[in-house]
């Protein structure tokens, strides 16, 4: 970014400036070595060489010797205190180390003396733009370019100015300027393409970033571009090769390890991404949203270590507003909806503001007429938590009242789930090869009246689709356990259990209320008819056997404590769990080891298709919930299956959810407020089999009477919600 100055050849022709002359043109040739004995030499000639003293200083920035350069510009400051280029390139050398508020300092001054000098200008911009002053970055490189309308640097760096501060359109004539001034410039051509993938623009975006690893083949950013753009193309192979490039043209380049640590992550390989992460934590400690990726990643492990001390850090700097992680990679770290609130705020402003790219769209009378044009948005639509739910919802809209559109952002797909949503809609179209921009204009075009946002901030989430406001109401609803903290989603989908009186200034968007429980289900899921027995499930055969069937993540090591002091109170017991990887099982065994458990009494269960999970779920006793991120779908398809969930209630949204699911099943004795309670209850039912046997029977006999699991009743609340919204 920034452009080193070297100060003018000298005039004077002394036996000590005979010595500069000669070292500058060694200096010029990148003999730095020789250049400054010749400068050491002309020193001992003239101690208050102003050149040699200047010179010395630039050949230490040279080298990254940034104390020594201070020195050396320092002291020829001291020399001539009128001289532009020294208070410059002090301020380059402090730029280039980081100290890029002293390095404004000294930028000004030069300034001062000469004010058109354009390197000064060029660089103040550049370390404005390093410390996100983008607002002062604009106005120096619009000095620079009013000097020099054809600086193609200052093109390049204004655009991305524009595209940090998401004013696209602005972004791009600056790359389309530099391009046509000089098209063998690859820096505009690797930007472009980087815009284009912002704006959705993915063959665009690879046209463009193929052109700049042509005209620079060791190009480690537009490598980096490249692979974002493969990814969001679905070639994660392509993307992960990308990013190992740009990881080898440039082992201090933080970026790509951040991103082949999420593409990892995508993969479950969370060994890998932890890798990834930290190494991008070593170049740049600072490093946006990674720490919350890397604990995140961590809890995938259950790998605790020091995870007390991070969340402490984690938690200071989110309240303060840092951009500490992704509103997803905090919610099963906090259980406090305000600090939820302030991290998907600050995620929102960042990633995904309101835009002003699409005309102010108004809300206006539906004519009684016509149907309310309900648009739901997902990359789901296929075999996935979500369709397992939502599938008989889709099937049971009234159609005399509602006209159903599906906007698919998700893989292709074949299979069951998709099957049944291409014929639960009025429309479905598929919208993966669409930028945001252009799923909006085209909601607006279909006249949807409200876009329903199942993903939230998800994995493959498309929120900036809802940015360009894609109908005059926008609601958050199931995919995403808490607030959004965006101005333009109107209302979240909730119910009293989740958000009790008070809680709702936890949430930007207007709380829309369920009467029983906020989750859909369908109440013709299949459950397999294969009789599993203990052994298939290496399973003692005697013995109570509590499990929890969560993704381990959600595994804290107070939730691990507490299971065990449950398991030493029933002897012979078990905790059967799901063991995401390998790691997490080893780890999760070490904590039973040193807990003083025998790691025996601890069982993982394999992945299996949902209606033969659902089968296996007859040999458990009792599901024990997390906290503070509880089972959602998890327990709803244990409550199926007929297996009593024990939860305890949180804070947050996503700490609640369970309790939310219980009430609506008729089975509040199994919600518990404190650790404690949690334990005693657990223990109470494995003691006592006659208790936990009329529970079970409640929870059999209310599965068909209660509301739960009546999907026509809960498509008559939802849609009552929806005509209130457009009521309203």
């Amino acid at each position: 970014m920034a452009k080193k100055s070297l100060t003018q050849k000298p005039i004077m022709q002394s036996p000590a400036q005979a010595l500069v002359v000669r070292g500058l043109e060694l200096q010029k040739n990148n003999q730095l070595f020789e250049a400054a004995q010749l400068y050491f030499e002309a020193l001992k000639i003239e101690p208050k060489n102003y050149d040699a003293l200047h010179l010395l200083g630039a050949v230490a920035a040279q080298n990254k010797d940034f104390e020594q350069a201070f020195i050396y510009f320092g002291r020829a400051i001291e020399v001539n205190p009128l001289i532009a280029a020294a208070y410059s390139n002090m301020g380059t050398a402090l730029h280039d180390s980081g100290r890029h508020d002293e390095a404004i300092g000294y930028f000004e001054k030069s300034l001062e003396i000469q004010p058109d000098f354009i390197e000064a200008l060029y660089n103040l911009a550049g370390a404005h733009q390093a410390l996100g002053n983008l607002e002062q970055a604009l106005v120096f490189y619009g000095r620079v370019l009013k000097i020099n309308p054809r600086r193609i640097e200052a093109l390049n760096n204004r655009g991305n100015v524009f595209q940090r501060l998401r004013r696209f359109n602005e972004a791009m004539n600056e790359y389309d300027r530099a391009i046509e001034i000089d098209s063998s410039f690859p820096g505009p051509f690797s930007n472009r393409g980087n815009l284009n993938y912002l704006m959705g623009k993915f063959e665009d975006a690879l046209i463009d970033l193929n052109q700049a690893i042509a005209l620079k083949t060791d190009y480690a950013h537009a490598y980096n571009n490249r692979g974002n753009v493969f990814k969001s193309l679905n070639k994660p192979q392509e993307a992960l090769a990308d990013f190992q490039k740009a990881i080898e043209l440039d082992e201090n380049y933080a970026e790509p390890y951040h991103n082949q640590g999420n593409l990892w992550l995508d993969f479950m390989k969370y060994n890998d991404a932890l890798i990834c992460f930290e190494n991008a934590l070593r170049i740049e400690p600072t490093f946006e949203y990674l720490t919350g990726a890397r604990i995140y990643t961590k809890l995938h492990l259950c790998n605790w270590e020091n995870l007390e001390q991070q969340t402490a850090q984690f938690i200071t700097k989110a309240v303060l507003g840092e951009k500490v992680a992704p509103p997803f990679h905090a919610i099963p770290l906090v259980d406090s909806g305000l600090i939820q609130k302030q991290i998907a705020q600050t995620w929102v402003a960042d990633k995904h503001p309101a835009t002003q790219e699409l005309p102010p769209l108004e809300r206006s009378t539906i004519p009684k007429d016509r149907k309310i044009r309900l648009g739901y948005y997902s990359a789901d639509f296929h075999n996935h938590a979500t369709m397992y739910l939502m599938a008989k919802l889709f099937e049971m809209h009234d159609r005399s009242a509602f006209e159903l559109f599906a906007f698919s952002f998700g893989p292709a797909a074949d299979d069951v789930m998709r099957r049944r949503a291409v014929a639960a809609f009025d429309q479905f179209v598929d919208v993966r090869e669409r930028s945001d921009l252009e799923i909006a204009k085209l909601s607006r075009e279909l006249g949807i009246d409200i876009a329903v946002d199942l993903k939230g901030f998800t994995p493959f989430a498309r929120t900036t689709i809802f940015a360009h406001r894609a109908a005059p109401i926008q609601v958050n609803y199931l995919g995403y356990p808490g607030t959004m903290g965006a101005p333009y989603i109107d209302y979240i989908i909730a119910d009293p259990i989740l958000v009790p009186p008070g809680s709702e200034l936890f949430y930007t968007e207007k709380v829309a209320y369920m009467p029983h429980s906020y989750q859909v289900n369908d109440d013709e899921r299949v459950i397999a008819d294969t009789v599993y027995t203990r052994a298939q499930m290496d399973l003692p055969e005697a013995g109570f056997v509590f499990c929890c069937f969560n993704n381990n993540y959600k595994i804290l090591p107070p939730t691990l404590e507490g299971w065990v002091r449950i398991l030493n109170a029933v002897p012979g017991s078990v905790l059967w769990l799901l063991e995401d990887n390998p790691t997490a099982g080893q780890n999760l065994r070490q904590a039973f080891v040193a807990a003083g458990l025998d790691p025996n009494r601890l069982i993982f269960a394999k992945r299996l298709p949902l209606a033969e999970h659902l089968a296996r779920h007859r040999l458990a006793d009792l599901f024990l919930d997390t906290l503070p991120c509880n089972a959602h779908t998890t327990t709803s398809d244990a409550l199926w299956a007929g297996l009593p969930v024990l939860t305890l209630m949180g804070e947050a949204f996503a700490g609640r959810v369970s309790a939310s699911l219980l009430n609506a099943i008729g089975l509040p004795e199994l919600i518990t407020s404190s650790q404690a309670q949690y334990e005693q209850k657990a223990i109470e039912l494995a003691q006592n089999p006659e208790k936990l046997g009329q529970i079970k029977a409640t929870l059999i006999a209310n599965r068909a009477t209660h509301p739960l699991f009546n999907t026509a009743q809960y498509t008559k609340d939802l849609e009552a919600l929806y005509r209130g919204m457009v009521g309203r």
